[in-house]
């Protein structure tokens, strides 16, 4: 069997990467209650780095206290942080992985309101109503930029390949980019020049932060699948400003954690024709970008995986879900095997993680028969 091209050796940037396989973010809910690094999270990225994965990127960490989502997050926020970040770091390095840390902040999907704090948001208007919301000031704008920054600091002194900004799945950045949530008439809002402003100071000012060369990626949306939301003639726009701006990848998604059937992790995905639900948005993008694509979303078959990147939709294929059943996917395929994942896409992943105990494939505890290759 000759070698297949996901397995040739390839580049983000300055980082060398074994293969074209991205384990993509994903909220574990491992983390401590006070946002620590815990033992469960760097023998989790272990695994994952034993298992094959070419490039491992670390769940959504905030970079301010009040851009806190859910429970058992990640923090990026302080300097105290460090040590346990670097265990991590250092558990996929011995195992001869790479990782970047994602940095994210919450937004008007933050979890400080239940604590009867307004969370911050692009504007007054926009996105859910009900949410009791702060319309971020300028100096609200740059003490974030700032603390994207100060967070990209962190993840190198604690050992980490690199970095990836999430502004995907309605999460601040990605509200930014959104005109239903964001309503803004200054120069944070309207044309979308203007809606990715933000997302261009974070990337100078990680930049200044940890250099020309340390591996900087964006993860957006290809469209929101909201009435109004980001369309994909503007996510395209914005992904070229982005590569403009200095990112070293994209990696390309879709839906927000509003957006119902069309959110970033659709269920029931039992066909190739299924899989990869994102993948004309990023062919249609990937044609004027000049840095790497990454696709996520519903890739469950060595085959899809194998298309995307021979025939010039991606660069890169990202996977998570897969990555809780199966973290030796990639070496699975590698040996030969190449039935496709064993995930059943039913979600149930994330129960346990909402109720405190972090996630788990629930199919697989139950024994659930592994679903037979399809197509």
């Amino acid at each position: 069997m000759s070698e297949s091209v996901l397995f040739h050796p390839a580049r983000i940037g300055s980082l060398e990467l074994p293969n074209r396989f991205v384990r993509s973010a994903t909220w574990e809910g491992l983390a401590a209650p006070d946002g620590d690094c815990t033992e469960e999270l760097v023998r989790l990225m272990g695994e994952l780095a034993a298992g094959g994965v070419g490039l491992i990127i670390s769940s959504h960490a905030y970079v301010k206290p009040e851009g806190f989502a859910v429970r058992g997050q990640l923090g990026v926020d302080r300097d105290e942080r460090i040590p346990g970040l670097a265990r991590m770091a250092k558990a996929v390095h011995d195992r001869g992985g790479r990782i970047v840390l994602q940095l994210a902040h919450g937004g008007i999907l933050a979890g400080t309101e239940p604590a009867g704090q307004p969370v911050f948001a692009p504007s007054r208007e926009g996105g859910p109503e009900k949410t009791r919301r702060r319309e971020m000031m300028h100096a609200d704008i740059a003490d974030t930029v700032r603390a994207y920054g100060e967070a990209a600091l962190r993840a190198k002194k604690a050992g980490f390949d690199g970095i990836q900004v999430h502004a995907a799945h309605g999460y601040l950045l990605s509200q930014f980019l959104s005109p239903w949530f964001n309503r803004r008439t200054d120069q944070y809002g309207g044309s979308i020049e203007n809606r990715v402003r933000i997302i261009q100071e974070i990337l100078a000012e990680a930049r200044r932060a940890v250099g020309g060369e340390y591996p900087v990626l964006v993860k957006m949306n290809s469209e929101d699948f909201l009435e109004g939301g980001l369309s994909r003639q503007d996510a395209r726009q914005a992904g070229l400003l982005i590569a403009a701006a200095g990112a070293d990848a994209i990696e390309l998604s879709g839906g927000t954690l509003l957006s119902g059937r069309l959110s970033p992790s659709r269920a029931k995905i039992d066909t190739p024709a299924q899989e990869a639900y994102f993948r004309d948005a990023a062919r249609a993008l990937r044609s004027k970008l000049k840095i790497p694509l990454i696709l996520v979303g519903g890739i469950r078959s060595f085959e899809v995986a194998e298309a995307l990147v021979r025939e010039g939709f991606a660069d890169f294929v990202s996977m998570s879900r897969p990555f809780i059943r199966e973290p030796g996917l990639v070496n699975r395929w590698k040996s030969g095997d190449r039935r496709r994942s064993t995930c059943v896409s039913d979600n149930r992943c994330f129960g346990p993680a909402m109720r405190g105990t972090g996630f788990y494939c629930v199919a697989e505890k139950e024994g659930r028969p592994e679903r037979q290759e399809s197509g």
